[in-house]
């Protein structure tokens, strides 16, 4: 698929915490070619500072051509980019990489923690326009305190599906990490997709291996280009070889992926 770059702009840009955004952008170019899991490269700034775009997952699209982002800010870039308000343009490139999978009429777990619950809106959104209903899946989302995760999860609630939350300081549903409220859901699902930190993957990973349910995992790694010219986004394979997350991903088969190296 031929990466499409398009001047996109901002609807609204809605501040959820002290330092997660999300940001609406009108981009119906890159919307009518966008599949769940796939990510745009998005630049921050008008001028050359900083100089490499970023990559985010592509939150959600909607039918009228609208594609959101949701970020947190860590560095420049992303600094920059919340400084951004309604009517102003954003240069964007994609949709880029592959995309989430679904094999047919059976019940999954989808399972975020923090900002890896961006991708999955879309492809829970996706999953939801399908033959099967929302309530037969499972929804599994995680983040530090209820700030964070309240207003992301009410967007899956909309869609119809049964969401269960787990923070890191107990404010809001389960008291620990999300990958724990994921062992007595496995034996009524046959597919597990996962996205957040790496403990967190490897964790789920690990559940999904041990009873033989696929997994599938969306990888986030640091990018210069999302087009594979950098060879930058390097993750190790379990098969020996170098895997390019913008290439070769960013969604992989768990098995794919060598989790401890």
């Amino acid at each position: 698929m031929t990466s499409i770059q398009e001047n996109s702009r901002i609807k609204s840009a809605e501040q959820i915490t002290e330092d997660i955004f999300r940001l609406t952008l009108h981009a119906p170019m890159i919307v009518s070619q966008a599949k769940p899991g796939q990510f745009v490269m998005v630049k921050t700034s008008s001028n050359l500072d900083p100089l490499l775009r970023r990559p985010f997952s592509i939150h959600d699209v909607s039918a009228d051509g609208d594609l959101l982002l949701l970020y947190k800010t860590i560095g420049k870039g992303t600094t920059l980019l919340s400084a951004l308000t309604q009517g102003m343009s954003v240069d964007l490139i994609g949709p880029l990489g592959n995309c989430f999978t679904y094999s047919g009429n059976h019940d999954v777990c989808l399972i975020g923690g923090g900002m890896g619950i961006a991708p999955l809106l879309f492809w829970a959104r996706h999953l939801s326009s399908g033959v099967t209903k929302p309530g037969t899946h499972r929804v599994l989302l995680g983040a530090r305190h209820r700030r964070e995760l309240q207003p992301i999860a009410t967007a899956f609630q909309s869609l119809g599906y049964n969401v269960d939350l787990a923070t890191d300081d107990g404010s809001l549903g389960h008291h620990g990490f999300v990958s724990q409220l994921l062992p007595p859901i496995l034996p009524s699902v046959q597919g597990v997709y996962v996205c957040g930190p790496t403990p967190l993957m490897q964790e789920v990973a690990n559940q999904c291996h041990e009873i033989d349910i696929p997994c599938q995992a969306s990888m986030e790694t640091h990018m210069a280009c999302g087009l594979g010219a950098c060879l930058g986004c390097t993750i190790h394979g379990s098969d020996g070889t170098y895997k390019h997350v913008c290439k070769h991903g960013p969604i992989f088969d768990a098995k794919e992926v060598l989790w401890t190296i």
